[in-house]
C-alpha cells in the first residue's frame, strides 16, 4: 500500500487537478507532488492520470482511487476533530434554520437546558449546505437541497403548510363558501417571500379540487414580497396579508391567538432532518439532542 503522505498528496492534485496548486496547499514544491504521484502509480502498477495541454486529468483508476483516498482523509480528519474537541472540552454546535431557530427551537430551549445540564450546546443560524468545516456538529434542514456525502441523517418530521393570517384580517381575506368552507378570496395580499419562493406555489398542488379560476384569482391578487421567511410570518401577525406558514413555526401564534390557519395543514412533500457528518451512539449528547427535538417536534 502506498504510503499515507503519498496518498495524501495524490488526493490534493486529484481535488486541485493541478501539481502546482497542491505543492501550495501542502506547502510543499512541485517536484515533491511529482514523486509522491509516481510513487503511487509504481506502487498500484497503474497510471492514474492523463496529462494534456500542461493540465493533469484524472483517468478512470484515478477517479476509483480518489474516491477512496479522499473519503478515507475526510473521515480521518473528522475522527481527529473530534477527539481534539473533546480534550479541549468544547461545546456541541447545533446549526438551525433562522426561522426555525427563532420561532420554534429557541422558545422551548430552556426544557432541554433544565434536562440536560451537564451538556453544552451552542445554537448558531443557518440556511442551506452546511460548512461543516467550521465546526458544526449537527444542523436541522429541510430536505430540499443535495447534502453531499458522507452525511448522516435521522429523519424528524414532515413539513406541512397552510394559510395562515391575523383573526381580525379573517373575514377580508377569506370567504365563506356553499359548502361551509372558506376559501381565499381573489383580491387578498398574499405575502410570498425570497427565501421561500415557492412556498405558496408547492401549497397550490396540494389542492387539485380547488376551481382553477379561484386558483388563478387569488394568484393573479395583490403580493408583498419580503427578504426573509421570518418576515412574511411577521407580517401575517401585524394583519398585512396572507402567509404560507409552517404548522410547525406558527402553533405557539395560533395558541396565542395572534394567527389563525382557516384551511389547515397538508404536507408539501419535505421534512425536517437532523444531519451530522459523523455517527453518534446511544447515549451520546448528539441522541440525546437528537430524541429531544423528534419528541418536541411531535409533541
Amino acid at each position: 500500500m502506498p504510503s499515507l503522505v503519498a496518498l495524501r498528496c495524490f488526493e490534493a492534485a486529484a481535488r486541485l487537478e493541478s501539481f502546482s496548486r497542491a505543492a501550495d496547499e501542502l506547502h510543499l514544491t512541485h517536484g515533491a507532488i511529482s514523486r509522491a504521484v509516481r510513487s503511487v502509480e509504481e506502487e498500484l502498477g497503474v497510471q492514474l492520470f492523463e496529462r494534456r495541454n500542461r493540465r493533469v486529468f484524472l483517468n478512470a483508476a484515478g477517479r476509483l482511487l480518489f474516491d477512496g483516498v479522499h473519503a478515507g482523509l475526510t473521515q480521518m480528519a473528522r475522527a481527529a476533530e473530534a477527539v481534539r474537541r473533546q480534550a479541549a472540552g468544547r461545546p456541541l454546535l447545533l446549526s438551525c434554520e433562522p426561522t426555525l431557530l427563532m420561532r420554534w427551537l429557541i422558545p422551548r430551549w430552556g426544557d432541554f437546558q433544565a434536562r440536560y445540564p451537564q451538556h453544552t450546546v451552542h445554537l448558531v443560524a443557518g440556511g442551506g449546505a452546511v460548512e461543516w468545516g467550521r465546526g458544526i456538529d449537527l444542523a436541522i434542514r429541510r430536505n430540499d437541497f443535495d447534502w453531499g456525502r458522507n452525511v448522516q441523517m435521522q429523519p424528524l418530521c414532515a413539513e406541512r403548510m397552510g394559510p395562515v393570517c391575523h383573526p381580525d384580517r379573517l373575514a377580508q381575506f377569506f370567504a365563506s363558501q356553499s359548502d361551509g368552507g372558506l376559501a381565499l378570496r381573489g383580491d387578498a395580499t398574499l405575502l410570498h417571500s425570497k427565501t421561500r419562493p415557492k412556498a405558496w406555489e408547492d401549497w397550490w398542488k396540494t389542492r387539485p379540487n380547488q376551481p382553477p379560476t379561484q386558483i388563478r384569482q387569488a394568484q393573479a391578487g395583490d403580493a408583498l414580497v419580503l427578504e426573509h421567511f421570518y418576515l412574511s410570518l411577521q407580517a401575517a401577525a401585524a394583519g398585512l396579508g396572507v402567509a404560507m406558514g409552517p404548522q410547525l413555526l406558527v402553533q405557539d401564534d395560533i395558541a396565542a391567538g395572534r394567527l389563525v390557519a382557516p384551511l389547515g395543514f397538508v404536507p408539501d412533500g419535505s421534512q425536517y432532518c437532523l444531519l451530522s457528518v459523523q455517527s453518534w451512539g446511544a447515549g451520546s449528547v448528539q441522541q440525546l439532542l437528537a430524541d429531544w427535538i423528534e419528541q418536541q417536534m411531535k409533541s
